[in-house]
């Protein structure tokens, strides 16, 4: 199946226009850095980085921008709010995004993820020679307190969104001004005096010194990073109109080509109140969950997780959340989310006690192609797995080359799972006694799942250990004690009951043993080989 991807702009499917081996550009638009990140500001980074990975694993070469909005009115206001200045509040929310990007495994300023984050400031000059070429053209005006882009010289004006100039207005909050021509042009400069100085930029306009307005911000560095023409420019649904509508007109107005070959737009965080009333996640409504806030409770592998099970064009629902509740610090969606990536990790667990080496060390890629299902079958002992493993493979491809089906893959992340517990159940691999086909099939499919993992961008790094007592020889030996004494209970417990089965209160004391010790957040469990514990 050749790669399809949905685009905005035709609404429809169609196959991606170039092959791999080629580069392909991709803008999305990043924050306005004005306050700490929240959990809704990582949906579409965790999207497009892992559009970028499987591009990647395809043999495509990706260049990624993420622009950094640190001129703007919302700045501006929250400075003031603040009594700080505007680039040491841009520079102190910039960093905390950077921090969250990490902690969602996404490379910062690297090939491996986002390669680039121009900042607004940084383009002023090329913001002022576009504002002056649209007016050259005939297609921007001059007034007193600004520039703006006269909606009614561009033809086609409302394509992306499939919506007349009438309609924009009639469903936007535009900004009153009794010196516009129409009223939907926008302002491509803004005059405003009594700003702060070090938002006020030196201009050739009649209105003088000012600052940008928000769309041209990303014509200026889409461009200027990436071309006139972008394989890929991606944003939340939320941005549709105004911005990437203005965005897309006055760039092609500008260079006369097509801005975008492909417009992709994520879904959006929502959220339900405990009456199970659906909301969005906004600052007006007091339901905010920054990342910092939510990686208390959750690790970031498990909100990138979350976002991934749902197809990205979606809403993406949390689930239930009594925010002003103390004792529900994260939506119940949040909750599930943590509980399978749980799982994973049992399994690979599982894996590390049976071939003595972590999953993580395994290699991220199998082969240098995605080999055919001939090839796969072979050498499985296991006819079941044999006959499962090619059909896993070819459904997973088919999911991501589906316009990115994140949500129909890890479904086969699960079902690989699944099937190599019962692989490992069936052939006795913690037994001891072991046939090492067996072993060496059930290590080939966990390096399965290990590459499509990788292309997910998931379970790249073992998680952070959570220590009881901070960790020490002391601890881990106390436990170990506890846990013999809890076996050789087990065994007494065992012996009684073949005399008489309704001695049951020795095995009564072992499950109290479980039950304190879950309540102290540490997880038993019991095999043949013996007892393991975990914290969580």
């Amino acid at each position: 199946m050749a790669l399809q991807v949905y685009s905005t702009l035709t609404r429809k499917k169609e196959p991606f226009h170039k092959q791999p081996g080629e580069t392909v550009t991709m803008y999305v638009c990043g924050p306005t850095v004005y306050k700490p990140s929240h959990i809704g500001h990582m949906v579409g980074p965790v999207i497009f980085d892992t559009v970028k990975r499987y591009l990647t694993y395809l043999g495509y070469k990706v260049k990624w921008i993420v622009n950094i909005t640190d001129v703007d009115d919302k700045l501006i206001n929250r400075a003031k709010e603040l009594n700080t200045t505007v680039p040491a509040l841009a520079e102190k929310m910039t960093a905390d995004y950077f921090e969250c990007l990490k902690a969602l495994n996404i490379a910062v300023e690297s090939p491996a993820g986002i390669d680039h984050f121009p900042r607004a400031t940084q383009h002023i000059g090329g913001m002022i020679d576009v504002i002056n070429d649209l007016i050259k053209k005939d297609i921007a005006y001059e007034v007193d307190d600004g520039v703006y882009f006269d909606v009614s010289k561009d033809d086609d004006y409302g394509k992306l969104t499939n919506r007349d100039p009438e309609q924009m207005e009639a469903g936007a909050r535009l900004e009153p001004n009794p010196k516009k021509r129409n009223p939907g042009d926008f302002a491509l400069w803004k005059s405003k005096p009594g700003e702060p100085e070090e938002v006020q930029f030196a201009s050739p306009f009649k209105c003088g010194r000012g600052r940008p307005g928000w769309h041209i911000e990303c014509t200026c560095m889409a461009i200027k990073e990436l071309g006139e023409t972008l394989d890929i420019h991606g944003g939340g649904l939320d941005l549709q109109f105004p911005h990437h509508e203005n965005e897309l007109a006055q760039s092609e107005s500008w260079t006369g080509k097509a801005f975008a070959r492909v417009w992709m737009h994520n879904g959006l965080l929502q959220l339900r109140d405990k009456d199970g009333k659906p909301t969005k996640m906004a600052g007006s409504e007091g339901n905010v969950l920054n990342v910092a806030t939510a990686t208390q409770h959750v690790s970031g592998e498990v909100l990138r997780f979350f976002v991934l099970k749902s197809h990205y064009r979606t809403p993406i629902d949390l689930g239930i959340w009594d925010w002003k509740n103390p004792s529900t610090p994260i939506p119940n969606g949040l909750v599930e989310a943590a509980e399978s990536v749980q799982s994973f990790y049992r399994f690979f667990e599982r894996y590390e006690r049976v071939r003595g080496e972590s999953f993580y060390t395994l290699p991220a890629r199998m082969s240098e192609r995605w080999a055919p299902a001939a090839d796969l079958a072979k050498g499985w002992p296991y006819a079941d797995l044999a006959k499962a493993m090619p059909d896993l493979w070819k459904r997973f491809h088919e999911y991501m080359e589906d316009d990115f089906n994140t949500g129909g893959a890890v479904g086969v992340l699960y079902e690989l799972v699944s099937l190599l517990n019962k692989f490992a159940d069936k052939s006795g691999l913690e037994t001891g006694e072991r046939n090492m086909e067996n072993v060496l099939s059930f290590g080939r499919g966990v390096a399965a799942l290990r590459e499509m993992c990788s292309v997910l961008g998931l379970f790249l790094e073992p998680p952070a250990k959570k220590e009881i007592g901070g960790g020490n020889e002391l601890v881990s030996g106390l436990m170990q004690l506890l846990l013999d004494l809890r076996g050789n209970l087990r065994g007494i417990a065992k012996e009684a009951a073949k005399d008489n089965p309704l001695k049951k209160p020795l095995f009564d004391q072992t499950d109290l043993i479980r039950k304190r010790l879950g309540e102290l957040g540490v997880t038993l469990e019991d095999r043949a080989t013996g007892t393991t514990w975990r914290v969580g």
